[in-house]
């Protein structure tokens, strides 16, 4: 049998571990399932005589060897910043490695190596950055094989909560790491470029820039502009384009309340805060505005922000009950972003039933035989629960189909690369359809720029 190690068995990799298994008869496979906890790794393979759980700290670096060893290809699921040793390890012992991660410039400086042992170092491969690359890059290379010239790439992606199970004021639950989700946005201004001008949105001025777009059959979202949408010009043969802009999802009204928080500074991860274990909700909102011996904390919020009461912000916050000077948030040394997200996860977490959604959209537009024209394509997914949510399965199919086609020598160029070639993106997009993420396209009419972007 062909034996997959698995590490990190966190809320990514429901789905990934349910595909493998159902492929493991099929494709003899055996996983080994490492995590610091085995908890949710017994769960999820519920008995199956095709895998077993391990405790496997990454930092041991004895133990992450002789696993390694083992393997005859590696899935790193776990955060970005802890993939390097797991590769380097990779190479020493000459095995392929899968991770669902943006390549990081160390990882990139593993391609010869790579190379040389003739090994598939897969990155990208989840849903943004995953699905959205091989999406993008089948319409794109089908224009260019057509003989159009593109003048327009515009992609937008997000985890958001289902309709039924959209409960509270926000419209939003999280369906991934919530830290990610505090700290979004930040590390540097958003850009873009539109009809050949560059644009430039710092961090403190992003949740007011968001722009509307409308998704076919699913109606009107909001979209706040990623970090770099530039980085992929060259990355998917578009030097020289002029629009480009990549954008993250959410419901509409998300962004204007989210603003509060960042001008407040809550969302800052870069210090921490005295006597943090001993605070309260109310002790917590009170650190970020004046001092006033007479005035309540929500007077001070609500004219510092100039919030009035019957405004839906000010009830956004109530709900969050931010004001509770009994609630503590218990975290020791801690960020104001680490108490953000405490006490956001009391409110946004999944219920064991709650669904999420995934929507992607993608706008192409370019020109051909001197006219132009513009593709929009899209898809939605719902999740099924708590576990198997619609973020675990697109993040973690991909994973597992790359990871399969790529011990069956389906995949075989070797390096450190992102699904843009046909040979990976074909096989991997034909078989997403079969578990129902299918992209929808149509012909819209052709503006070469979008009058939603502020």
């Amino acid at each position: 049998m062909k034996s997959i190690l698995i590490i990190g068995a966190g809320k990514s990799s429901s789905a990934l571990i349910k595909y493998l298994l159902d492929k493991s008869n099929q494709e003899s496979l055996f996983l080994t399932i490492g995590d610091i906890s085995t908890d949710n790794a017994k769960k999820l393979i519920n008995n199956h005589k095709n895998a077993k759980a391990i405790v496997l700290d990454v930092f041991n670096k004895e133990q992450r060897e002789e696993e390694i060893v083992k393997a005859d290809i590696v899935i790193s699921m776990l955060p970005a910043r802890f993939h390097l040793d797991v590769a380097k390890d990779c190479i020493t012992f000459g095995k392929h490695m899968v991770t669902a991660s943006y390549i990081s410039d160390e990882m990139k400086a593993l391609d010869p190596l790579a190379k040389e042992k003739g090994l598939v170092f897969m990155n990208e491969i989840g849903l943004d950055p995953g699905i959205d690359h091989m999406s993008a890059m089948q319409v794109i290379d089908n224009i260019k094989d057509a003989g159009g010239k593109m003048l327009l790439f515009e992609s937008f992606c997000g985890g958001i909560v289902a309709p039924e199970s959209d409960n509270n004021l926000w419209n939003y639950k999280f369906t991934w790491n919530p830290r990610n989700v505090v700290l979004a946005g930040q590390g540097g201004a958003a850009m873009f470029i539109q009809e050949g001008t560059y644009k430039y949105i710092p961090y403190s001025k992003l949740f007011r820039r968001s722009e509307f777009i409308t998704v076919h059959g699913n109606g009107k979202f909001e979209a706040i502009a990623n970090r770099d949408s530039l980085k992929y010009r060259t990355v998917y043969g578009l030097e020289g384009i002029p629009t480009m802009y990549r954008g993250t999802i959410r419901k509409v009204g998300f962004s204007r309340a989210w603003n509060i928080f960042v001008q407040l500074g809550m969302t800052d991860d870069s210090y921490t805060i005295e006597e943090s274990e001993n605070m309260s909700y109310r002790d917590f909102v009170n650190l970020f505005l004046a001092y006033s011996p007479s005035d309540s904390v929500e007077l001070k919020l609500r004219s510092y922000l100039q919030i009035d009461q019957d405004d839906v912000m000010w009830e956004k916050l109530i709900e969050l009950d931010i004001f509770n000077p009994d609630k503590k948030i218990g975290l020791k040394n801690a960020t104001p972003a680490q108490m953000l997200q405490s006490i956001l996860e009391k409110s946004w977490t999944l219920a064991e039933d709650d669904k999420d959604m995934i929507v992607m959209q993608h706008l192409f537009g370019y020109e051909l035989e001197g006219k132009k024209y513009q593709i929009e394509s899209s898809f939605v997914v719902l999740g099924e629960n708590q576990t198997y949510t619609a973020m675990s399965k697109t993040v973690g199919l991909p994973v597992g189909i790359a990871a399969i086609k790529i011990l069956k020598g389906e995949i075989k160029t070797p390096g450190v690369q992102i699904p843009i070639s046909k040979e990976v993106y074909e096989p991997i997009l034909k078989e997403l359809e079969e578990h129902g993420i299918i992209f929808s396209e149509r012909k819209v009419p052709y503006l070469g720029y979008n009058p939603n972007h502020v």
